[in-house]
C-alpha cells in the first residue's frame, strides 16, 4: 500500500495540495502559524517522511502519557474504514477542531489526505461552532465540545463523538436534531474507533464494530479486539463489556474505576450517566478509603452552589440503587485535565486531599 498518497480532490482551508506541496505548507505552518497549526505542520512533514510508522502520544486520561508506534498503513486502513461507513466521499467537507497532537485530530488530517475531502481546521477550542458560518459534511468533538455546539449543531451532517462516555442527558439534547451523531469506542492503540454506536434518529443500544474487527471479553469481563487491518496483536484493554457479537457490545465501564464499597461492585460510568440527568454542573464519582465499607462512593463537583440539594434530588433518580447514592460530596472550583481536554479524574480526586 502507498500509504503516501495524496487523493488529487484533498484540500486544506480551501486549497489543493498535492504531495509534492505538503513540505512548503508543512514548512509555513510551522513557521508562521499559531500553535495549533503547527501541530499540523510538524504532522504533515511526518506523514510524509520515508518512515513507514509515526508516533503518537496517548492522551493520558487513564495513565501516564506515553509515546505509540503506529504504522501509516494501518492509519490509511482505519480512514478507509470510516469512510466506507460514513460513506465519505471526495470534496465532501470535514471540519478539524482538535489538537493535531493527539490521533484524534491527526486522522481527522489522514481521512481527509485518503479520501480526498475539503477539511477546514479551526483552533481547537470548547465551543468550536461559535462562529461556523459553513456547512460541514464530517466532524469529530468530545463530549463537552458537542454539550456547547447544541445550538448550531445543524452546521454539521455528521458528528462523531469520542474522548470519554456521553451522559445520558446529553443523548437526550440531540434526539430530534437532523444532525447524526455517533458514539465512538476507540483509543490511541486502535488508531481512534474501532466501533460506533447511532446516539439518534433511529439510536442503536450497543457498539457495532468496523469491518475486519472482531471482539470478545477476557477472563476479567474486559474487551479483547481482533483488528489485523489496523493493529499486528490482539488489544486486550480495561474495559468492562457485555459481548452481544462478536461484532456488537455494549460498554459498561473501566476495570481500574470500579468501586468495591463493602463488597458492592460499583461502576462509575454507570451512575454518572444516572446522575447526569439531575446534576447540571461537571461532576464525577469516585470511590475513597472507609474503614468499614473499604471504599465509600463520594460524588466531586465542579464549582457547584447547590451541594446541600444535590444528595436529595439523587435519592429522587427512579433508576437509582442504595448502593449508588454517594456518601459524601466534594467541591473542586476547577476539575484538571490533560492536555486534550479529557477529565483527569485520578488527578483531580487527588488535588482534594481526601
Amino acid at each position: 500500500m502507498d500509504w503516501s498518497k495524496i487523493h488529487s480532490d484533498f484540500k486544506l482551508n480551501g486549497v489543493s495540495i498535492s504531495k509534492k506541496e505538503i513540505p512548503e505548507v508543512a514548512y509555513s505552518y510551522i513557521k508562521e502559524g499559531e500553535d495549533f497549526e503547527k501541530e499540523i505542520g510538524e504532522f504533515l512533514q511526518n506523514w510524509i517522511d520515508n518512515k513507514e510508522t509515526i508516533e503518537v502520544k496517548t492522551s493520558g486520561s487513564t495513565g501516564v502519557p506515553k509515546l505509540l508506534v503506529l504504522k501509516k498503513e494501518h492509519m490509511v486502513n482505519s480512514a478507509i474504514a470510516t469512510g466506507k461507513y460514513f460513506n465519505l466521499e471526495p470534496k465532501n467537507t470535514a471540519l478539524l477542531c482538535m489538537s493535531a497532537n493527539y490521533i484524534a485530530g491527526k486522522m481527522m488530517l489522514v481521512r481527509a489526505m485518503v479520501l480526498g475531502l475539503h477539511i477546514t481546521v479551526i483552533a481547537p477550542s470548547s465551543n468550536p461552532l461559535e462562529k461556523a458560518k459553513k456547512q460541514f459534511d464530517f466532524c469529530a468533538m468530545v463530549p463537552l465540545q458537542l454539550q456547547n455546539s447544541l445550538g448550531k449543531l445543524n452546521a454539521l451532517r455528521t458528528v462523531i463523538i469520542g474522548g470519554a462516555p456521553m451522559s445520558i442527558s446529553l443523548k437526550e439534547k440531540v434526539q430530534g436534531l437532523k444532525t447524526a451523531v455517533f458514539e465512538t469506542y476507540g483509543m490511541t492503540e486502535t488508531i481512534t474507533h474501532i466501533a460506533l454506536k447511532k446516539i439518534n434518529n433511529n439510536p442503536k443500544k450497543t457498539f457495532s464494530v468496523l469491518p475486519n474487527v472482531k471482539v470478545s471479553k477476557d477472563g476479567r469481563d474486559c474487551l479483547v479486539i481482533d483488528a489485523p487491518k489496523i493493529t499486528n496483536t490482539t488489544i486486550v484493554t480495561n474495559d468492562i463489556v457485555e459481548i452481544i457479537s462478536e461484532t456488537e457490545f455494549n460498554w459498561l465501564g473501566r476495570v481500574d474505576n470500579v468501586i468495591n464499597s463493602g463488597g458492592v461492585k460499583l461502576h462509575p460510568e454507570q451512575i454518572e450517566a444516572k446522575l447526569s440527568s439531575i446534576v447540571k454542573n461537571t461532576f464525577f464519582v469516585a470511590g475513597i478509603f472507609d474503614e468499614i465499607l473499604g471504599e465509600k462512593l463520594v460524588l466531586v463537583l465542579e464549582n457547584e452552589n447547590e451541594n446541600s440539594l444535590i444528595l436529595e434530588k439523587i435519592k429522587e433518580i427512579k433508576t437509582i440503587t442504595k448502593y449508588q447514592i454517594p456518601k459524601s460530596v466534594y467541591i473542586k472550583e476547577n476539575f484538571i485535565y490533560t492536555p486534550n481536554g479529557k477529565l483527569n479524574r485520578k488527578a483531580t480526586l487527588n488535588s482534594l486531599n481526601l
